[in-house]
Formats: structure tokens, C-alpha cells, sequence
């Protein structure tokens, strides 16, 4: 078996997203000194190999395992600044979009009935002072300015066991989140094809009559959490399940699950649909705990069941915990490399490219057979062993 190392992992890449894209990546210097896959793959293995700055990827194209990691020469964090300034964000979208493709092809989302889409937003890149017009004031309790940081919505494919970010939206001074994801959901759908996705999920704050007209035009059914901002709807559900025993109770990822279901609600004012769906599930977990929800969807009870709701309901959780945490704590979105709308942009879009690419080479082209796959972490160190430096001893 070929080892595990980075210039493999490299040849699996530019057989995914294709060479084409490294050499017409839409680069916009107009006159380059160091080649722009040179920069683009060092930008791209530099997340995978969990270096969150450019200083760290300077570090590693200037160290002795340069040749090891793909860089067929050094640069500096300055370069790395300038290139991304002034590269173009359409075609790495593009590859993105291409390689959901080819994995729903490859049969990659095959173990789930139903193919979802989760989006959400967050804040990342705080700043004391503001270094860009990205930067949005952040404020204390008393509504005093605290501080800067940069906001972005990002969506991934969910609920098919394989999490995947492929776009995020930024959102400046005077946008939204509800804005900027709107603007990203119609994007991603337009891109991806009305048949690719077969649900959008998202928490409470877009359960609003416009958003969820949108997605329905967009050929999706939505999957919204029901809280306080929707008090009709919400009291209505409340006083029919408390009087009513569960639909049904089951043991679901070890966990004791109690559903109660019902698509005959009356919908509110501006939502136009004959009715709408409430799912209300009280989740016991085994260290105790109790979890409670209820969420809505246009789905009726005929096409879905309640158990498959209730695992689309929890697949909005990927966003969190795969997309966002995983992109902030562990591949450097939370860190601003370059303070500049561009680069920010560019930043995180080669962030998410660089964690769909790793998950497809470690849990689809790694785990062929039945063995267990490698963890995370697992895959990380041995790329980093192999950027090693085999030093010739003189024995003269």
C-alpha cells in the first residue's frame, strides 16, 4: 500500500478539483512572480495540516520539508497577502459545487434517504479596532463598542453522514444574517442543481414566511426550528401535544426519543400554505439529560415520517459542530490571516475546500474496506510526519 503522505494526498486533490483550476484558479496579479498554484496549494494544504496564519505556512514553505508538502518553491506571508487580495472567489466556488457533485455521483451520500442543507451564521476574526469594512462593531452590555470582528454565513450538506461546507456569504456594516444567507441558500440551489437537495434546515430565526417561500421556490422543503417568534403557532402545538400522549417512542443513537406529530396546523398570516407540520420530540440522552423541540416543515406525514423528521431536525447540528466549530477551533477561520474584504472572502472559502477535501480522502478514498476510519487527527499527524527531511549523514 503507497504510503500516506502529503504529495499523495495532493495527487488525490488535483485529481478531484482538476489541474485546470490550479493553473486558471483566477488569479489577478498583473505580473506574478511565484505561480499561483504554488500559493493556492500552499493555502490549501496549510489548512489541512491545521496552520492557521500565513507567518505558519511561510514557516513551512521556507522549512525543510518544503518539497515534501508539494511547494516546489519558498515565499513569504506577504505573498501569500497579495495573492489573495486579488484572487478571484467564483472559481473556487465552482470546484466546491463540482465536488458535491462528484460525490453524490460516487454514491457518497447513498446511506441517506434524503439529502439536506443546513445553514447558519457567526462571527470570526475579532479585532480591537476595525482594519476593514467586513469588520462590524461588537458591543457590550452597556451597548459600548468592545471591539470588531467579521460575520459570515455558511452552508453544508447534512443528514447524509458526510458533512461538507461549500460557500459562505460574508455580511458587512448595514447587511444581515437572515440577509446574506438568503442571499447564499439561492446561490448554492442555483449552483447545485433544484434535484441535488431534498431539504434546507435552520434554526428558529428563519422561520419567517419569506424564508420559507424562498426555499420552497427553490424546490426544497424547509425545516425550521418553532420558539418564541412565532407565539400562535407555538402556543397552539404547546396546548394540543400536552394533552395528547406521544405519536409514537423510540430508541434512536441509544437515546430514548418521545415524538408527537401533526400537519394540521393552521398557518399564520403571511405564510401561504394550506397547513403546516409541527414536530415536537423530548429527547432523554443517557447521562440524563432531557431535550426538548419543536420544529415545522410544509413535509407531509404521508411522504415523511416522524422518525426521519426528527433526524433532519438534528442534522441542523452538523452546521455547529462540523462546520463551525471544527473550521474555527481546528483549521483557522476564526483567525483573520489578511484583513482585507478579498482575502477575507478567499480565506474562507479555501477553508472549507480544504476540510471537504480532507473528509472525502479520509472517510471516502481512505476508508475503502471495513476497517475503522482514521480520525481527524489521526491524518494530520502522519502528513505532518511526512514532511520529515531525510538529512544525508557524511561518512567520509
Amino acid at each position: 500500500m503507497a504510503a500516506l503522505t502529503a504529495r499523495r494526498f495532493k495527487a488525490f486533490v488535483v485529481k478531484r478539483v482538476g489541474q485546470r483550476y490550479f493553473d486558471r484558479c483566477g488569479d489577478g496579479r498583473p505580473k506574478p512572480q511565484i505561480a499561483a498554484q504554488v500559493l493556492l496549494w500552499a493555502h490549501v494544504i496549510g489548512c489541512v495540516l491545521r496552520e492557521g496564519s500565513y507567518h505558519a505556512i511561510e514557516a513551512r514553505a521556507r522549512g525543510p520539508g518544503r518539497r515534501n508538502a508539494g511547494l516546489s518553491r519558498s515565499f513569504g506571508d506577504a505573498a501569500l497577502g497579495y495573492f489573495s487580495e486579488r484572487l478571484d472567489p467564483e472559481p473556487t466556488r465552482l470546484v466546491l459545487v463540482s465536488l458535491l457533485r462528484q460525490a453524490k455521483r460516487s454514491k457518497a451520500f447513498d446511506n441517506s434517504r434524503f439529502i439536506g442543507l443546513a445553514i447558519d451564521g457567526t462571527g470570526t476574526s475579532r479585532s480591537e479596532k476595525q482594519r476593514c469594512e467586513l469588520c462590524r462593531p461588537r458591543y457590550n452590555g452597556r451597548h459600548e463598542v468592545c471591539g470588531y470582528s467579521h460575520h459570515l454565513s455558511l452552508i453544508t450538506v447534512v443528514g447524509t453522514g458526510l458533512s461538507l461546507p461549500f460557500d459562505v456569504e460574508h455580511y458587512g456594516p448595514g447587511d444581515s444574517e437572515y440577509s446574506a444567507s438568503r442571499r447564499l441558500l439561492e446561490r448554492a440551489v442555483h449552483a447545485l442543481g433544484p434535484r441535488f437537495a431534498d431539504y434546507v434546515v435552520a434554526d428558529g430565526e428563519y422561520a419567517t414566511a419569506p424564508f420559507l417561500h424562498a426555499a420552497c421556490a427553490l424546490g426544497l422543503h424547509p425545516v425550521a426550528r418553532v420558539k418564541n417568534n412565532l407565539p400562535d403557532l407555538m402556543a397552539a402545538a404547546t396546548a394540543r401535544f400536552e394533552e395528547e400522549p406521544p405519536t409514537s417512542i423510540q430508541h434512536i443513537d441509544g437515546d430514548k426519543v418521545e415524538l408527537w406529530d401533526a400537519d394540521d396546523f393552521d398557518p399564520w398570516d403571511e405564510l401561504r400554505w394550506p397547513t403546516v407540520r409541527v414536530l415536537r420530540y423530548r429527547q432523554h440522552r443517557s447521562d440524563g439529560s432531557v431535550c426538548e423541540a419543536y420544529w415545522l416543515t410544509n413535509w407531509s406525514i404521508k411522504k415523511v415520517g416522524s422518525v426521519s423528521l426528527y433526524r433532519m431536525a438534528k442534522s441542523r447540528w452538523e452546521v455547529e459542530n462540523q462546520a463551525f466549530n471544527d473550521s474555527k477551533t481546528r483549521y483557522g477561520l476564526e483567525h483573520s490571516a489578511h484583513h482585507h474584504p478579498r482575502s477575507a472572502l478567499v480565506s474562507a472559502l479555501l477553508t472549507v475546500l480544504a476540510i471537504s477535501l480532507e473528509r472525502l480522502f479520509r472517510l471516502r478514498y481512505l476508508k475503502r474496506g471495513s476497517h475503522k476510519p482514521r480520525s481527524a487527527i489521526a491524518l494530520v499527524r502522519t502528513l505532518r510526519l511526512s514532511l520529515g527531511h531525510c538529512c544525508r549523514c557524511d561518512t567520509s
